[in-house]
């Protein structure tokens, strides 16, 4: 797993201050919000299909329990330890090690990753594009940034 630097949204409880949270794309922010990092990270693994399996259905529960508290900020940061299930996998079934790079700098050759890998990502894949198309995910999604609109300087 990555080590982060710490970040000052390190010491924010989003769950006490949704209004603080960006949405971000992509995986922008799961090693810092808090609480949610704390709840969903421990579930992530792309290690083999089916701990990969077994960890996207956790999240996506975890999801449906946030979804239920009307939690848009746990919702969202569901999607994105999905998405990033999804990312990784993703890298490490197209180059060893998932490793864009050598040490030289120049690029890795793809089709030498890990074939377990790409069974991985669509696991991950087909579990965040049913967050996605949620109609409350989008609905929520709409209200969080409209409340966010109001709250910045214009």
């Amino acid at each position: 797993m990555e080590q982060t630097a710490p970040s000052a949204d390190d010491e924010i409880d989003y769950r006490a201050q949704p209004e603080r949270y960006r949405i971000g794309r992509g995986e922008v922010g799961v090693f810092h919000v808090q609480p949610y990092k704390g709840e969903l990270l421990p579930l992530w693994t792309i290690r083999t299909p089916a701990l990969a399996r077994d960890s996207a259905e956790s999240i996506a529960a975890r999801y449906r329990e946030y979804r239920a508290a009307a939690d848009f900020v746990g919702m969202d940061m569901a999607r994105k330890y999905l998405q990033m299930g999804y990312t990784r996998a993703r890298r490490y079934a197209n180059r060893k090690g998932g490793r864009k790079h050598g040490p030289d700098g120049e690029p890795l050759p793809l089709g030498t990753g890990d074939p377990a890998k790409a069974e991985v990502a669509p696991i991950f894949a087909a579990h965040r594009e049913e967050v996605v198309a949620d109609p409350e995910y989008q609905r929520l999604k709409a209200q969080h940034q409209r409340l966010i609109n109001r709250r910045s300087p214009a």
